[in-house]
């Protein structure tokens, strides 16, 4: 916070709202104060003008295409990280040098495990129970099994249960699908790596041997990294929200998957996938009657995959997995007529003055999810492979809002518009 100030005038009132600067980006007006001066409130839809906090995690410049953590562009890390280099940096602030990571990576390893109980869980659920709603009903439950790391005022605590968190997601996850398919489950593996070990998890079958093909994993840990963390969005305010009110980190965690099982935010990629197949199993319907009804305004549908609440420009992610989709999709060898579709879907956007002009441009969601696809997961699992990315980024959230000493629990306001008064009338009279 600085001494330059804003005025501000209600009436014949005049406050001076205190400036508060940023590093980069966009200044902040403090109003805390306002509704104790003058019994006002904001009004703020959806808190899309709102900072509830101050961070040094993420910083996202949406008019200019920018994503950064920590300092670090998201370019450089998904072409250069592992992913759980990316998740250290998130909660402490710094790459790690080798003999962090190989401790960082050794602690995750051998907390991958989920507790023998579990397995009744996940069996209570229905064959068809769609796996976003295993995973966030797991992860609230493993934080019975760790009662002694709820304090989120214990340092020691909360990297215990970061660890547990982020080790144990790939295992639920591969569990949970594994359960709506009605497969054995398979137990993670010390040998391999995080993201080998996941794709292990969820695609090994008793009955043969099978290998992870690197260049899936590969594909796999950029997707990861891309998701890691995207600032103050719908699925992190409700971990933040949570968390305010001291709830253990588990069930913060567990509130944010709930959030990003959203159609508007992390299922918009099996939409995606969902139009894609629209496309194909019409014949009527192909890439430029898809652009038309898009850009017709008596027209209810949507393009998904294009546009973003934040980039007005070309989102960052999405040019990173555009570049990368090709050279992936090439190698793994799919022949699939929805990827074909895609591209000609995308070549159409791009040329297309009605987008241009609105920088309506394709975004993470289009490209995760035909690439999700390209490497063999149904699309039921899309917001959980999402999920496992975010997680770092949760946590790292929930950390600096706990130690923050401005945290407040939160409670918004409103501006009510119901009946005034009115006098109760006995039901025999009603």
């Amino acid at each position: 916070m600085t001494d330059r100030t804003a005025e501000l005038t209600i009436g014949d009132q005049q406050l001076e709202l205190p400036i508060i600067e940023p590093t980069i980006g966009n200044d902040g007006l403090g109003i805390s104060s306002l509704r104790n001066i003058t019994g006002d409130v904001t009004f703020d839809p959806g808190f899309a003008n709102t900072a509830g906090t101050r961070s040094s995690i993420t910083y996202i410049n949406g008019a200019e295409g920018i994503l950064r953590h920590r300092g670090y562009s998201i370019e450089d890390l998904a072409l250069n990280a592992e992913f759980l280099e990316v998740a250290y940096l998130l909660l402490f602030g710094e790459l790690p040098n080798q003999q962090q990571l190989a401790e960082w990576n050794s602690g995750i390893a051998g907390h991958a495990l989920v507790k023998e109980e579990m397995k009744r869980f996940f069996d209570a659920f229905p064959n068809n129970a769609h796996p976003m709603a295993i995973m966030a009903s797991a992860t609230n439950a493993i934080s019975t099994f760790y009662e002694e790391y709820h304090d989120p005022s214990d340092e020691e605590a909360v990297i215990e249960s970061a660890i547990r968190l982020i080790a144990k997601m790939p295992t639920i996850a591969a569990w949970s699908y594994k359960k709506s398919m009605g497969m054995p489950y398979n137990y993670p593996r010390s040998e391999l790596d995080y993201v080998e070990n996941f794709l292990h998890m969820m695609f090994h079958l008793p009955t043969e041997e099978t290998k992870v093909d690197p260049v899936i994993a590969r594909a796999l840990n950029v997707l990861f990294i891309l998701h890691a963390d995207h600032e103050q969005n719908c699925s992190t305010a409700m971990v933040r929200g949570v968390g305010s009110s001291r709830a253990n980190l588990f069930t913060s965690v567990a509130a944010g998957i709930s959030a990003l099982w959203g159609p508007l935010h992390g299922g918009a990629n099996q939409q995606v996938i969902e139009m894609l197949k629209t496309i194909v199993e019409d014949p009527e319907e192909d890439a430029q009657s898809m652009i038309a009804r898009a850009k017709d305004p008596d027209d209810p549908f949507k393009l998904m995959g294009f546009g973003h609440r934040v980039y007005k420009n070309h989102d960052p992610r999405a040019i990173v997995l555009r570049t990368y989709a090709d050279d992936v999709l090439a190698t793994v060898g799919v022949s699939d007529p929805l990827l074909e579709v895609a591209k000609e879907l995308e070549q159409a956007a791009l040329q297309d003055d009605y987008f241009i002009e609105r920088k309506l441009f394709p975004n993470v969601d289009f490209y995760s999810g035909i690439i999700f696809r390209a490497l063999g997961f149904p699309s039921r699992m899309f917001t959980v492979l999402f999920s496992i990315g975010r997680v770092p980024g949760w946590i790292a959230q929930w950390k600096e809002m706990t130690e923050d000493p401005e945290t407040r629990i939160m409670r918004p306001r409103q501006i009510y518009v119901g009946k005034v008064e009115r006098d109760f009338v006995r039901l025999a009279d009603r």
